[in-house]
């Protein structure tokens, strides 16, 4: 099995010699860099599996980084893993809103990070039998994970690309926030139910100039459902 390459973008010197030595170098190819100028650098020569991301960097925060790479289509799909003592919930929420497909807080224990790498790459990048899959007018090829909507390119983040696949492949039933969760990451999966809420808040908003975003209804007190038909199709 080939190791799993992680970028690690965190200034403090003793979590990445952390790092380096508490992640199984069987399983972890590590690659660091102190700011994202090195991160950048780096990059142009490494394409990683996980990007490890802190908030505060020296020379620009963590969060103008990825809102920066997932404007790029080589970098778009990278999953990035927020690391940061930022434990309020407004902050892991702007952390997830900016393009971040986890977030952990520190102090953190390097088994939870494991965990937590292993839990978004299980399923990597899902595909079907017949190459692409389509709703009206949104097709997903699922050889090359292009998605599209009038032959319009529509940019997704892996995490956002994974829950428009499984609405797309389970439409008209609502589903409870830990079902998505157990459908799309597996049964063991560690992440926070917030993590739902916030994708289907991006891919709502990336839907919205194409009126999709309207198939995505919240049931209260129950979970969301992906409408395959009948939904208000008014501007």
């Amino acid at each position: 099995m080939p190791k799993i390459t992680l970028l690690i973008i965190e200034d403090e010197e003793a979590i990445r010699d952390m790092l380096r030595f508490s992640l199984p170098s069987q399983e972890f190819n590590l690659i660091d860099a102190e700011d994202t100028k090195k991160a950048e650098t780096l990059l142009a020569q490494f394409f990683p599996d996980v990007i490890i991301l802190d908030w505060m960097l020296p020379d620009r925060s963590g969060i103008d980084f990825i809102r920066q790479i997932r404007k790029q289509k080589l970098y778009n799909n990278i999953p990035v893993i927020f690391l940061t003592a930022k434990a309020e919930e407004e902050n892991k929420i702007m952390g997830l809103m900016s393009g971040a497909d986890d977030y952990i807080t520190k102090p953190f224990s390097p088994h939870e990070l494991i965990a937590r790498i292993k839990t978004i790459l299980r399923r990597g990048l899902l595909k079907s039998k017949t190459d692409e899959i389509s709703v009206d007018n949104i097709v997903v090829n699922t050889n090359t994970h292009h998605v599209s909507i009038d032959n319009n390119t529509l940019s997704l983040t892996i995490t956002e690309y994974k829950l428009l696949y499984f609405f797309l492949t389970h439409p008209d039933k609502t589903y409870t926030r830990d079902q998505l969760i157990s459908y799309i990451w597996g049964r063991n999966a560690y992440l926070d139910e917030r993590t739902i809420d916030v994708n289907v808040k991006r891919l709502r908003f990336k839907l919205k100039p194409y009126h999709h975003d309207r198939r995505i209804k919240t049931i209260r007190n129950a979970g969301y459902i992906f409408l395959k038909d009948t939904y208000d199709k008014t501007t």
